[in-house]
């Protein structure tokens, strides 16, 4: 059969200098090429938006009101489109009852087997939800934690009552709350809250309500004693009265988040956990690791029950096919990092029956241990040999070798990129002289001389998930790689355990900046008072001239630059304002000037140009902040929520960098980077440990981890099969522990 193509003609989406292309239909094509470079702009700025809009034109103008927006993208022409279906890495929305079960739909499943063959039987599947009255526990209404009263912060239980112990606002010493519980007659006055009884501590805080006699004001007065917690919960937090800022600084203060007492976390009422399957309930199951829940379905022997297990297991298993083996259903969705996130959506499309399709992925490696990335090439293999055509931005080598087809962009990144550096096979890759294929071909080593480690930070020994008791010994002023396959428990480990105890920790993650179209990279460091100063001071007038959220805004658009057009049933159009042409800025500010540029070329510059062009030593250094991360070719006005998450985190870094003497931690900081641009990162931590920081790096980047001075190895495997500590110390030693899988790896390509 013959081959067709995708093509593209002269695409000028973002920094595309007209490029003309051909993708192959039906093949693997990896778009590889430093941060910045275009690749985007090709796959999701110009072919997706292009198929999403077709695709939306075939319905009515009234169903297109309730559709995604798709806007025309900047090119002549795009010839041979199929459905675009684009698995990135947003995260699931959702709150704390949206959970991979129910996300994935398992749980639909298993409450209808539960439902048929479960005994005893409560009735129709609804009843074994969570998010059903019928289902869920009633005190804390399915979520499995309630609001309760923090003894810590309420209490100081070096004092007595008539010391004052009581630290919530209204109960001091001679108040009337405070009588309630010093005249009650059950506590000694005098008594340290340190050396109560158990009895007399429940007493003080969690007494049902009783009758008790006070005085006040010289006569004795009926009144109705009852435990400090059950009062403040009835007050501020089992009404609706008061939802100032005032009562929420309140709560968030003196209460805490805990598992709920009646059903123990588990979400569900008596009735439905009574209810059960080879003596598992419902929650069991949830609960269950799914390799496990796998291993327990099969037992089920119930004839009529057999369609429902395959259907099941078939979904587990592609869940544990994609190394997500070591997660349970009950697991949270927006806990889970982009790469599970982007995974999980992955196993969605493989059960799909549609074929012809473009399957459109972002980085979809991100979060992979080395030793899981064979899983994803063959879950992108299966989705191409269904007859689909898959496109994958992507930098692991592992997956670009895999590719029928490589499209390398660049040369550089930002107004340097935008061009097709070559086009052709892996193999052909190797031969050519683009900066990805030397990359490719250069040799990895092993840091041969680390720093040494002498003083350690140590947290304390913790189960917490399924960590096996283990504490984490950080050595101070080096660089240390924390490792292990995805679920290992690094992140609950170095987060949640290490970053407890050690709260003074800079932490650097891949969370999105609090943004929005009117954030940019001036505003989130600062650095914009300072232009504005620049601005102000050079030409005598007021700062607030030169923010476009401030007097300087274009009062037609609001200071967006662009106004949305009301067109009835037909696709709200948004289209550039024609009063300041998309700057933002209002006309007459536009003649005020700085070193021969207004504010509007100024927000057009690139961060490298920008670093070149200001004076200023404030401006200038945190501008070099932001180069020195890998961000010079973003405009100084780019939209914050139009940035990755890689590039949110080196934003953060930037920020940061300026302090000395601390204690950093970064999640993955290589996430969106070249390979080029790996070694740029490795620079900044170095960078930071030779002014005298301590630098944490959880990663699976091979070249970080070999360039570390002393890696801490966790696993074995991930979930219940991990939790352990395999391997402490320098790198080049890691090579002797065998039931490393990291070490597998490093020593592979070493």
């Amino acid at each position: 059969m013959e081959q067709t193509y995708i093509e593209i003609v002269n695409a000028r989406e973002n920094n595309l200098k007209n490029v003309s292309l051909q993708i192959p239909k039906g093949k693997l094509t990896v778009f590889a090429g430093v941060s910045g470079s275009g690749k985007s702009s090709i796959v999701f700025d110009t072919v997706a938006q292009e198929a999403g809009r077709q695709l939306n034109e075939t319905y009515s103008s009234f169903v297109r009101t309730f559709l995604p927006k798709y806007r025309r993208p900047e090119a002549d022409a795009i010839h041979n489109l199929s459905t675009a279906i684009v698995v990135d890495q947003k995260r699931f929305g959702g709150n704390a009852r949206s959970t991979l079960g129910t996300a994935t739909d398992i749980n639909s499943l298993l409450r209808l087997l539960f439902s048929r063959f479960a005994t005893p039987s409560i009735g129709y599947g609804n009843a074994y939800s969570f998010n059903d009255p019928s289902g869920m526990c009633l005190q804390c209404e399915g979520i499995g934690k309630i609001i309760t009263l923090n003894i810590d912060t309420t209490l100081n239980k070096e004092k007595s009552l008539n010391d004052g112990a009581i630290l919530l606002p209204g109960f001091g010493v001679g108040t009337w709350q405070w009588k309630a519980y010093a005249e009650s007659g059950f506590f000694d006055n005098d008594k340290k809250i340190q050396d109560y009884t158990e009895q007399e501590l429940h007493q003080l805080m969690y007494a049902e309500p009783q009758k008790v006699t006070v005085t006040y004001q010289n006569s004795e007065i009926n009144a109705t004693y009852e435990g400090i917690a059950v009062k403040f919960m009835r007050q501020n937090v089992k009404t609706d009265k008061d939802t100032t800022k005032a009562a929420a600084s309140k709560l968030e203060q003196f209460t805490t988040m805990c598992s709920c007492p009646t059903c123990d976390g588990k979400r569900y009422n008596e009735q439905v956990l009574s209810s059960k399957i080879l003596g598992h309930s419902i929650y069991d199951m949830t609960a269950m690791q799914l390799d496990e829940l796998m291993a327990v379905l099969q037992k089920i022997e119930e004839p009529l029950a057999k369609e429902l297990v395959v259907g099941i297991t078939e979904r587990l298993q592609s869940l544990c096919d994609i190394g997500l083996g070591y997660m349970t259903l009950t697991r949270e969705m927006p806990t889970l990092s982009g790469g599970e996130s982007q995974r999980v959506k992955m196993v969605k499309y493989l059960s799909s029956n549609l074929t012809g399709l473009i399957y459109i992925f972002d980085e979809p490696s991100t979060g992979l241990h080395p030793h899981d990335v064979y899983r994803l090439n063959d879950l992108l293999i299966k989705l191409r040999d269904k007859g689909n055509t898959v496109l994958v931005v992507e930098h692991d080598p592992d997956v670009i070798q895999i590719a029928d087809h490589v499209i390398d962009v660049g040369p550089a990144a930002g107004s340097h990129g935008g061009q097709i550096m070559f086009s052709g096979s892996y193999e052909e890759l190797l031969k050519a002289d683009t900066l990805t294929a030397q990359y490719l071909k250069s040799e990895a080593t092993i840091k041969a001389n680390p720093r040494p480690a002498t003083e350690f930070l140590e947290s304390d020994k913790s189960t917490l998930h399924n960590l096996k008791n283990v504490s984490l010994r950080v050595p101070t002023g080096v660089l240390t790689a924390v490792t292990g396959v995805a679920g290992s428990g690094k992140s609950t480990l170095v987060h949640e355990v290490f970053a407890k105890k050690y709260p003074e920790a800079i932490r650097i993650d891949q969370s999105a900046v609090h943004a929005n179209s009117r954030s940019n990279p001036l505003t989130y460091t600062g650095v914009m008072n300072s232009i504005r100063k620049a601005f102000s001071d050079a030409n005598g007038v007021d700062a607030g001239l030169f923010s476009y959220n401030s007097t300087g805004g274009c009062e037609s658009c609001g200071g967006t630059g662009t106004v949305e057009l009301n067109l009835s049933f037909m696709d709200k159009a948004e289209v550039v304002c024609t009063q300041c042409n998309g700057t933002r800025y209002k006309q007459e500010v536009l003649q005020y000037t700085y070193k021969d540029k207004n504010i509007v070329d100024v927000m057009d510059m690139t961060v490298a140009e920008a670093v070149e062009f200001f004076e200023a030593k404030d401006i200038k250094r945190k501008l070099t902040s932001l180069n020195t991360v890998g961000l010079s070719y973003l405009t100084l006005g780019q939209p914050l929520n139009t940035l990755s998450g890689g590039e949110c985190q080196r934003l953060k870094l930037a920020k940061e960098m300026s302090t000395k003497g601390n204690l950093y931690i970064l999640d993955e900081p290589t996430t969106g980077l070249h390979m080029s641009d790996v070694a740029t990162i490795l620079n900044i931590m170095n960078t930071l440990v030779d002014k005298g920081n301590t630098v944490i790096v959880i990663e699976h980047n091979l070249d970080v981890i070999r360039h570390s001075d002393w890696i801490i190895d966790m696993g074995p495997e991930g979930g219940i099969g991990g939790g352990e500590i395999l391997y402490e110390g320098p790198p080049a030693n890691i090579i002797n522990c065998e039931r490393s899988i990291t070490a597998k790896h490093l020593t592979a390509i070493s």
